[in-house]
């Protein structure tokens, strides 16, 4: 079997990792305050926070839905969703969010995000998959570059800092 299509993209923010990973999983307005990815987000199920097992319906800016459920939650470091249902173009789809110390820049965060796919039909991946990896590649970086400024946004750090 051939390993799936992934992209990847990092940046430095001037936050710690703590920070960082609670901007990363802001909801409301705060995360619509910074993410160009949504429309719209919420847990489902009556869950009310993030933790593994909960599920999310996620509206893209485009309009194509997609529920993702949390397969891993470890606060301040890593966290991991896969697609449980969603796009027709999608046979699979996950992402993944680190966030790491900057060694040589206190209190500042390595954010790395990676979002792993297949695409269907089966036919058409050779094709599809190398323009998901366009496409995915070319929305990942602008979103983390949103969420880079995010970091540096007061009404969103106001929001994660609360008790």
């Amino acid at each position: 079997m051939q390993d799936m299509p992934s992209v990847e993209a990092r940046v430095v923010v001037p936050v710690t990792p703590d920070v960082a990973f609670a901007v990363s999983q802001t909801t409301g307005e705060t995360r619509l305050r910074w993410d160009p990815f949504i429309r719209r987000q919420h847990f489902l199920d009556g869950a009310e926070r993030p933790a593994v097992g909960v599920r999310t319906r996620t509206v893209h800016r485009l309009g194509l839905a997609m529920t993702s459920e949390y397969v891993s939650f470890n606060p301040p470091t890593n966290v991991g969703m896969r697609m449980v249902d969603g796009s027709w173009f999608f046979e699979k789809f996950a992402g993944g969010w680190q966030f790491r110390p900057a060694e040589d820049r206190p209190g500042h965060t390595v954010a790395t995000w990676r979002y792993t796919f297949a695409t269907r039909p089966d036919w058409l991946a050779p094709l599809a998959d190398r323009i998901g990896v366009w496409l995915l590649g070319r929305d990942i970086r602008r979103r983390l570059d949103a969420f880079a400024r995010g970091c540096t946004d007061p009404v969103v750090l106001s929001a994660v800092e609360a008790p």
